[in-house]
């Protein structure tokens, strides 16, 4: 989850695009990945909790809330993440969102 916050942050887009499942990469993805990138200053990331994702795990989830700046308005992206493993790697799947005002 750090790591990909991380890509955000440093438009690192292709390892946005290589840490998504490979079940969820569509056509685009890489371009709204690097739309997000342009629109979107991210501050802060805070991880709420988790569960699963040991290392024998097959699946696991992660709640966070990042705080970012967009057309000059604060707010808080808080999602609750679910990631699987491929290849013996973590990938992002998908995650239940609620953007509120900071």
């Amino acid at each position: 989850m750090r790591s990909r916050f991380t890509a955000y942050v440093k438009g690192e887009v292709g390892y946005l695009v290589a840490t998504t499942h490979p079940d969820r990469r569509r056509k685009g993805l890489l371009e709204d990945y690097a739309c997000t990138y342009r629109s979107i200053q991210w501050l802060s990331l805070g991880i709420i909790g988790h569960s699963q994702g040991g290392p024998k795990d097959k699946v696991g989830k992660v709640e966070f809330k990042a705080t970012y700046l967009q057309g000059g308005n604060r707010a808080i992206h808080h999602e609750l993440s679910r990631f699987r493993r491929h290849n013996g790697d973590w990938h992002y799947v998908d995650g239940k969102v609620s953007d509120v005002p900071a």
